[in-house]
């Protein structure tokens, strides 16, 4: 299952519902409550679409030390985040289809 937070205007939980995955999308603000209400517990991989989200990776990593985290946004990870996330990715760089494919495929490694 690969989790979503943030708005998605670039399309990639539907790229990846396309592609057969499971996508759980994070509703309001990813904070633990939201995050654990939408599976992060059984989650491999939490896409972030809005750096405003970035706090919630360290989160995300202590309370599921598996999760792969993914930041997809022309903007950058804050300073803090950089050295938890697994793979930074601009949507100007790689369109939707293309990242969705190497999420559901296991191809994107940390």
């Amino acid at each position: 299952m690969i989790l979503v937070a943030g708005a998605d205007a670039e399309g990639l939980g539907e790229a990846l519902e396309s592609l057969g995955v499971e996508v759980v999308r994070v509703t309001g603000v990813a904070t633990r409550e939201s995050l654990d209400a939408a599976g992060l517990a059984e989650a491999h991989t939490l896409v972030l679409t809005d750096m405003d989200d970035a706090s919630a990776i360290p989160v995300a990593k202590e309370a599921n030390t598996e999760v792969r985290i993914v930041a997809y946004s022309r903007d950058s990870l804050p300073e803090f985040a950089r050295g938890q996330a697994d793979l930074a990715v601009d949507p100007d760089l790689l369109t939707p289809d293309v990242v969705a494919e190497e999420l559901a495929d296991g191809r994107v490694e940390e």
